[in-house]
């Protein structure tokens, strides 16, 4: 499975694309910041160019799609250009940058930026959403009204998850992270990820996501254990590559608790496995079933 597809709604509104040169959908809507791979056009004179047009005092979400160049260029210059234009930005609560389907850029290609500084700039935003996690740094921040943090990439390192794990987000509700293959950046454990929910508070998470992972079932025993756990809205461990260890380990939980939705789409659980955890109380998602042949021959959904 790669990336095909762009996101057609954020925040609830339709997603627009704005090029350079374009001009407003006249609806009220979302719009994706688009580059061609070559265009002639910077990050900056494409962001005053759509500044010049939809006025930065009525944006409250933003999606940042293809730049130029993105497997050898980052988007600081948006980044940038978004901070010069804090003060008349002051409705912006959404954020995502790398909205791109793999034939603009694979995602472990993509080239990202460190996003302590857009961060302290917009005290007000609400939703931050990556894609990619080449060059991606989260110096420690502080951040008081951040609710949702979503990293989606083929390989999360541990560098990483060690800065978000030591930044300091109160309101945070909701925590999505890809953490991919070790082909292609991840490098971490069990360990790591314990460490950060502790660190996060998970009580307070009505979201988890801990997707993509080749450490799936190692992360079902783990979570399946924590009495936190029924805390949680939902628990999303989709697109990795949990197997019966994981199944067995999350359906004798004692600690499901009041747990609403189990996401384990994209899976490598047996038929007899899958019935079972039918019958939990809580909606249970297996779509996608992959042929287990070994753990050694399990893939995660996105990795490349």
């Amino acid at each position: 499975m790669t990336i095909s597809d762009l996101t057609e709604f954020y925040r609830g509104k339709r997603v627009v694309e704005f090029k350079m040169g374009g001009e407003p959908a006249g609806i009220d809507a979302v719009y994706r910041l688009t580059q061609d791979y070559d265009s002639e056009e910077s990050q900056e004179d494409l962001l005053a160019d759509f500044f010049s047009k939809v006025a930065p005092e009525s944006i409250e979400a933003l999606v940042i799609g293809a730049w130029s160049e993105a497997a050898e260029n980052g988007p600081s210059g948006y980044l940038e250009g978004l901070i010069a234009n804090k003060d008349r930005l002051g409705k912006l609560r959404a954020l995502f940058v790398g909205d791109m389907t793999f034939e603009e850029c694979e995602i472990s290609w993509i080239i990202q930026s460190d996003y302590k500084p857009l961060l302290d700039a917009f005290p007000q935003l609400e939703s931050l959403r990556v894609r990619g996690s080449t060059s991606l740094t989260f110096t420690p921040f502080e951040h008081p009204n951040l609710q949702e943090l979503a990293i989606e990439c083929g390989g999360l390192p541990s560098a990483v998850a060690n800065d978000v794990a030591d930044s300091v987000m109160p309101a945070l509700r909701s925590l999505e992270l890809w953490l991919g293959d070790d082909a292609y950046g991840f490098d971490g454990d069990v360990d790591t990820w314990r460490a950060l929910i502790a660190k996060i508070g998970p009580q307070r998470l009505r979201y988890l996501g801990l997707r993509d992972s080749i450490i799936s079932d190692q992360l079902a025993r783990w979570l399946a254990g924590e009495a936190w756990l029924g805390s949680l809205h939902t628990l999303d461990l989709s697109l990795g590559t949990i197997g019966d260890v994981g199944a067995q380990a999350l359906f004798e939980s004692p600690h499901l608790g009041n747990l609403e939705r189990l996401d384990l789409s994209h899976h490598y659980i047996s038929e007899a496995w899958q019935q079972k955890l039918r019958t939990l109380p809580c909606t249970v998602v297996l779509d996608d079933p992959e042929k287990d042949n070994g753990e050694d021959e399990r893939y995660v959904a996105v990795a490349e």
